[in-house]
């Protein structure tokens, strides 16, 4: 029977587990503490009432040794801000077979980093190949309940990517290959800053076509600066691009939708993770991509405008009424954006 170990008690991690539970996969779910094991096998609603025979299937532990021995594959399902942590006292346990799935969607705030970059920095050179990302439209709650759904894993090698699409997929849960691990990873990332202003503006009450203009908007935007990256533009229009944009843009199960439409109402962003159990990805990856693109040289309007509401007291109210003014040119075009080349525009030139 295979095994795979999923490093994280995150709500991601806990339904990843289940999900490849249903597989019949052995799965060691590791959690960070004794204490925190037996919370989890005792207290945790998806665990204590899951059928014996899934139960028997997951195993909880606080070691490192015991969760990763005999594994086929690490997932890292932790908050991003806590990857390189992880992966440090992860490391010492990776065999040469084992694939190394990162399932966070964000940017190290430190470095503005994608988590693939923070894993390979901290293990053997000769394990990086192994190195996976997993993203697409995948809201926890639903995949749980098993809703179907689809998502991407990508790495540098066709033959990684197949192999990890064959250990992942279960009933219910598609999982389509990709050689971007750059889009794919930054799509996971980015569309959580849109998702913020999606929540802003349906906190605001604007409507659906104002929504949708925003949405579409932020995509081409994203994909610009994914492009500038280094990612290839078409997967910004796949699962992980467009796919887990329109859910987590649209979804009242999207903790990043969320706390857009509490911020529309006036409450600050402390009180408003302070009252969360879980992250909102899109908080510091709106920082790390408005580096991003400071450094690049690049025109992001609306990462610019959804960082200034966040940091530095602009309104919602604001936000919206200037990324809908700005002047209108190509809807491809933006300041030093290579999205695509339209040498005969003359907006383009």
């Amino acid at each position: 029977m295979s095994g795979i170990t999923v490093i994280g008690t995150t709500t991601w991690g806990k339904t990843l587990a289940l999900v490849l539970a249903r597989k019949g996969l052995k799965i060691n779910l590791w959690a960070r503490t004794a204490h925190e094991a037996e919370k989890l096998i005792h207290d945790d609603d998806n665990f204590k009432n899951s059928a014996s025979g899934l139960r028997a299937l997951i195993a909880i532990t606080s070691s490192l040794p015991d969760a990763t021995a005999g594994s086929e594959a690490i997932i890292l399902a932790v908050p991003s801000q806590s990857m390189r942590d992880n992966i440090r006292k992860v490391s010492p346990y990776l065999e040469s077979s084992m694939l190394i799935v990162s399932a966070a969607k964000g940017l190290e705030l430190t470095s503005d980093k994608r988590m693939s970059q923070v894993i390979a920095e901290e293990i053997s050179p000769t394990l990086k190949t192994n190195i996976c990302v997993l993203s697409g439209p995948n809201l926890s709650r639903e995949v749980t309940q098993g809703l179907p759904a689809a998502t991407v894993i990508a790495a540098e090698s066709e033959l990684i990517s197949e192999r990890a699409r064959r250990l992942l997929t279960c009933p219910g849960f598609c999982v389509y290959t990709n050689t971007d691990i750059i889009g794919v990873e930054l799509g996971g990332a980015f569309k959580n800053i849109i998702a913020l202003g999606a929540g802003m503006i349906d906190g605001l009450g604007l409507g659906d076509n104002t929504r949708a203009a925003f949405i579409t908007r932020g995509l081409t935007e994203i994909a610009a600066l994914g492009v500038a990256l280094g990612a290839n533009p078409l997967t910004f229009s796949g699962l992980a691009g467009l796919g887990d944009l329109i859910a987590t843009c649209t979804s009242p199960l999207s903790r990043n939708h969320y706390v857009g439409v509490e911020v529309a109402k006036g409450r600050s962003l402390e009180e408003i993770t302070g009252s969360m159990t879980a992250i909102a990805e899109g908080i510091n990856t709106t920082i790390a991509a408005n580096n991003l693109a400071r450094k690049l040289g690049l025109g992001m309007p609306v990462i610019e405008k959804i960082y200034q509401v966040l940091y530095e007291g602009a309104t919602p109210h604001q936000m919206v009424e200037e990324v809908v003014s700005i002047e209108a040119s190509h809807e491809l075009y933006g300041y030093n954006w290579d999205l695509f080349s339209f040498s005969n525009h003359r907006n383009c030139k």
